[in-house]
């Protein structure tokens, strides 16, 4: 059986009841509802890992252009339902996934690792920020944030803890492989927070942005990774500390991992030509998503941010860096694609059939009502969005059932859009924190053994409390700075 019978099951009946059984309320057309019943039960389906997200995609897609709720014209329909699949913000994520794994092939992920081990490794703070600027550096190129965090920087952050026989098996996590860890892991939401690359759903937040704004606010990779910088700079700077503080490690002075890393260096040997072409087309991309050439030359020098990646990805094609068979081996980026265009679409026409424009409304009415005044108001939506989390296996599933409509509310109730909307954006990667589910780096980091899981809620709780109140305090007032609102 291609599905789990118990989730389709409740994922079915979510979906069906919403359809045939719930009223369609006053200001909503039959249409909108119809395809907010599919939206739930895809989402259902989705927590519920009721199949692959890619094979829920695909029926939803399918579903959507059968069933007319776009359109009343079949070839409409299924034109709607593929509308996404041409959206370049989509393709941006898949080419750079199919870019960073060029970061595994060459092994560039993991000399960079090993690089800064080498360089402050000498005590395990050290190590730990040491980890955190790794992640920092690839974040930019490397969309899948379980590729960053769990198959290149997580090998690494094991070897140094087994060098220093801290092993979960042994019962000897506390010496250093458990603060190892949880660095490890929550490096991972705060540099996914700081650029529209470094995770899938990110361009997802952007468009949806747009579409609440009526393209107001739109977010570029420069402005974004600007708006972000400061704020997730402290985030990094504090977060080793705060674990550290939390779960102090047995072992405090580690002059041996160093020389553990560089002794992996050496095993690595000279950089080879892969690592400097592909070096040379991290730069070129940065580059170009910075948009350098509009700044500084000519508003007619400007790269498309999905037209860059296509042309990285072409250089190292052209010099045998990647190689075809790498792309078609590299399912996670076609995966994306499929499931991030499925979503989008449906996102897109539950906006164009004013659903979401209804949900907002209603959601504002609640809020609003209290008379806490748009601060407060905005405060309590952003809180209520990033502890929703809980209820969710996926980060993408979460922004697509809850951003649009929270974001809407909180214009209605007189946030700044431009201050809203960075701050919505950062909640939506802060929420990666919170559980072992969180997102799909958790399980790999918390698989390993090294903590319990009272120990991953509760720093996955004391962090999503520093990095809000961080995003809150040092980015308001940096985007204030900057004149963003």
């Amino acid at each position: 059986m291609g599905f789990k019978p118990v989730p389709m099951a409740i994922a079915l009946a979510i979906g069906a009841l919403i359809w045939f059984v719930v009223p369609v309320p006053d200001g909503v057309t039959p249409q909108a509802w119809q395809l907010l019943a599919l939206f739930v039960g895809t989402i259902a389906a989705i927590i519920g890992k009721a199949m692959p997200i890619g094979a829920l995609s695909m029926l939803a897609i399918a579903l959507v252009a059968l069933t007319g709720v776009t359109s009343d014209k079949p070839a409409t329909a299924i034109a709607d339902a593929l509308s996404s699949f041409a959206n370049p913000l989509i393709w941006l994520i898949g080419v750079a996934i199919m870019i960073s794994r060029a970061l595994l092939k060459t092994g560039l992920g993991a000399r960079i690792g090993y690089g800064f081990i080498a360089r402050f490794g000498r005590h395990t703070l050290g190590i730990g920020y040491a980890l955190a600027a790794a992640e920092l550096t690839i974040a930019p190129v490397t969309p899948s944030n379980t590729a960053r965090g769990g198959a290149i920087i997580h090998p690494i952050m094991r070897g140094i803890a087994a060098s220093f026989g801290s092993d979960p098996e042994q019962g000897t996590q506390a010496r250093i492989g458990r603060y190892l860890a949880l660095v490890n892991y929550h490096a991972n939401p705060i540099t996914s927070a700081m650029f529209i690359t470094a995770t899938a759903p990110n361009p997802l937040i952007v468009k949806l942005i747009a579409d609440a704004t009526g393209a107001q606010v739109q977010l570029s990779w420069g402005t974004w990774a600007l708006a972000m910088l400061l704020p997730g700079l402290v985030a990094l700077v504090l977060m080793p500390l705060v674990i550290y503080l939390l779960y102090p490690p047995e072992i405090k002075r580690t002059p041996d991992a160093a020389q553990f890393a560089r002794a992996k260096l050496d095993a690595l040997g000279p950089m080879q030509r892969g690592e400097k072409i592909l070096l040379g087309v991290f730069a070129l991309l940065l580059f170009l998503w910075a948009s350098v050439l509009e700044r500084l030359v000519d508003p007619g020098w400007a790269v498309d941010p999905t037209t860059a990646a296509f042309v990285g990805l072409g250089v190292l094609l052209l010099t045998g860096v990647l190689t075809w068979e790498d792309l078609l081996k590299e399912k996670s980026a076609w995966d994306t694609v499929v499931w991030f265009s499925a979503l989008v679409m449906m996102a897109t026409y539950l906006n164009k059939l004013g659903l979401i424009a209804w949900l907002s409304r209603s959601i504002e009415t609640g809020i609003g009502g209290l008379g806490l005044g748009w601060f407060g108001a905005c405060s309590l939506l952003l809180l209520a969005y990033l502890y929703a989390h809980y209820m969710f296996a996926s980060t993408t599933a979460h922004i697509t059932a809850m951003f649009a409509a929270f974001y809407g509310a909180g214009l209605a109730l007189g946030a700044p859009p431009f201050l809203f909307a960075l701050l919505m954006a950062a909640a939506s990667n802060i929420m990666m924190t919170l559980t072992h589910y969180a997102t799909g780096t958790s399980p790999v980091i918390f698989g390993s053994g090294y903590t319990t899981l009272a120990e991953w809620w509760k720093a996955g709780f004391v962090m999503s409390v520093v990095l809000i109140a961080v995003w809150v305090l040092v980015g308001a007032g940096w985007w204030k700075l900057l004149g963003y609102w």
